[in-house]
This record gives C-alpha cells, structure tokens and sequence, in this order.
C-alpha cells in the first residue's frame, strides 16, 4: 500500500475516492484513481462498490463517475448555502456593471473550488465551471484563499508543496503582501490568456467564508485594472454585509 493510502484513516477512504471524482468532473479508470488516492486496486474496488451501492457512483465500461445522489446533494447545498443565496445577487450586479465573468470560491481540502458562476455576455468570456477546483498555489483566488487562511493550515498547507526555500519565501511574500492589500491579482496564472482578481469575503472578523473573483480576458482588461479591482471591491463588501446579518 503506498504512502498516500497509509496517511488517509481507513474510515475516510470512502469520502477521498469521492472527491477525487468530484474534483474531476469527468469519469476517470481505475488507474486514474489509483494515481489520485494512492489507494490500492483491491481497496479502492471496495470503496467504489460502496459509493455505488448508494448511488454516489456510476460505473459504465470501466469507467466511474458521480452518481444520482451526488446530484440531490448539489440541490441541497444550492438550497442550503447561505453564502451562495447572499452572494448571487451581488455577482449578478458586478458581472452586469463590468461585463465580465464572476464567481464564487471557498477553500477544501487544499484546493479552490468555485460554488456559483455568472457570465460575461460578451462572446469572448472567461469562464469556471461549477464544481472545478484547483490547488490552493497559483491564480487570485487560490493566492486569496491561501492569504487568508488561519496561520497554523497555511502553514500546513504550504509545507505539504514541493518547492525550493527561494520560491517559498517569494510565495510567502506574496501572500503577505496580498493579505495587507485585502485583494489577489494574477494573469494566465491558470488559465492563458486570462486576468483576475480575487476578494475575500468575511462572514465574521478574521473569519473567511470565501472569495469572489472577477476574470476577463487579459487583452479587455488591460488599462482597466484599477477599475476592476474596485468594482470586485465594493461586491465582496456588500456581501460580507449581508453575511454578517443574523
């Protein structure tokens, strides 16, 4: 058994074989989700019988997606999330103000995952899908949620990243530096060709709920970044507002 099976419990196998396919958000083989868990092929064959004997799983020639119940648990937590309901407005009003793609990101388990999206209406928009994550290392809204953490899990979080002592102390600068300014700003960070700036949002003092990330093309951007950035701003405020009400 590998290293990555040993350091997950055996009671939280179940739940890492399900948020590998959740962060995917495609069907993936068993040799894909071996390399993603580092679980073995026998234990990771019991975990998925389990995830389809309750519907959290589809398997169909050998390869394995999210289930029905995965869907009802979505539809629940659009129902359920306080910060979503809160936030939506507010984005609805910034991506109409600047004609450009804003969305919704918290952090989980070490990665940014975006909970809600609004378009740009223009043809030529940025866009993240629902449900995609990336690595809290590179782009605003991983930069932000990384700044923003409580010390002791960046710290966590940062150690578990295979970097020089030069790139970490630039990295921990940065992040320093984003967290005194109160936004991240990155360009083709994770995607080409795209700018973006994140702005955390507080539910309570030093409490945050998330980030909400305004992405545009680099080339409609340029000469408006100021302008952006305030917009992004002035949303996230109006949100934290509106989580803070009991």
């Amino acid at each position: 058994m590998s290293a990555a099976a040993t350091a997950v419990p055996a009671a939280d196998r179940v739940l890492h074989v399900l948020a590998a396919l959740a962060r995917q958000g495609r069907a993936m083989a068993v040799g894909e989700l071996m390399a993603q868990t580092g679980l073995a092929r026998s234990t990771l064959y019991r975990q998925l019988a389990r995830l389809r004997q309750w519907g959290f799983v589809l398997e169909h020639g050998g390869l394995y997606a999210p289930g029905p119940m995965s869907l009802q648990l979505a539809a629940g937590f659009d129902l359920a999330s306080h910060l979503m309901q809160a936030a939506r407005p507010v984005m609805q009003e910034l991506a109409a103000q600047s004609q450009e793609s804003v969305g919704l990101l918290v952090a989980v388990n070490g990665h940014a995952v975006c909970l809600d999206m609004v378009e740009s209406s223009h043809s030529l928009r940025c866009s993240f899908d629902r449900g995609r994550s990336v690595p809290l290392r590179a782009g605003a809204s991983a930069l932000c949620l990384l700044a923003h953490l409580p010390a002791a899990q960046r710290e966590a979080l940062l150690n578990e990243q295979d970097i020089d002592s030069a790139a970490r102390a630039a990295l921990d600068q940065r992040l320093e530096a984003i967290a005194k300014a109160g936004y991240a700003v990155s360009e083709g960070e994770v995607d080409a060709g795209v700018w973006g700036c994140s702005v955390p949002l507080f539910s309570a003092p030093r409490r945050m709920a998330g980030v909400i990330t305004l992405m545009a093309p680099t080339s409609r951007a340029r000469g408006h970044e100021d302008a952006l950035i305030r917009k992004t701003a002035v949303a996230a405020a109006r949100i934290a507002q509106s989580l803070g009400r009991p």
